[in-house]
Parts: structure tokens; C-alpha cells; sequence
């Protein structure tokens, strides 16, 4: 995507088309990791809102299992307030 310059104060700007792809707005925040032979890597410290962000979120969190119909009675439960 072409070169960067790196500044007296060693900071580097990325360009407008690099935040877009990372899905980095005005006040959000990017993670670098230092990666073997010289390399970095940059990405989205919270991706944006999407369901690709939601899914997996609570994963791990509980050792409580539960079957689909417990599941969908829940939701059911939650719809019509009853929760």
C-alpha cells in the first residue's frame, strides 16, 4: 500500500484508506504486536460493532451448558417479559 515516513518524535501516520480497512474511527484505539523478523502487526483494538464481534463473546465464560429448547424458552421468557 506504499511507504510510511516515520517522523523526528518516531510516530507514523497511517493513511485514511489503511483505517478504513482496519474499521478504525476518530477516537478509537489500534493494538500492535511485534512479530518475529522486524514485523509488526496492526489491527482493530474492539472491532466495530458487527455480529462477526458478538459471536464467540461469551464463550468460555460459564461450564453451564444448555440444550436449544432451554435456549429458545429463554428467549421466549425474555420477549415477553417475563425474564
Amino acid at each position: 500500500m506504499g511507504l510510511l515516513t516515520v517522523t523526528a518524535k518516531g510516530q507514523v501516520t497511517l493513511r485514511q484508506e489503511l483505517l478504513r480497512h482496519l474499521g478504525v474511527k476518530p477516537g478509537e484505539q489500534i493494538e500492535v504486536s511485534a512479530l518475529p523478523g522486524g514485523r509488526i502487526e496492526v489491527r482493530a483494538a474492539q472491532p466495530s460493532a458487527s455480529i462477526e464481534g458478538f459471536i464467540g463473546l461469551l464463550a468460555g465464560r460459564s461450564s453451564k451448558t444448555a440444550s436449544l429448547e432451554e435456549i429458545q424458552q429463554a428467549a421466549a421468557k425474555g420477549w415477553s417479559g417475563e425474564a
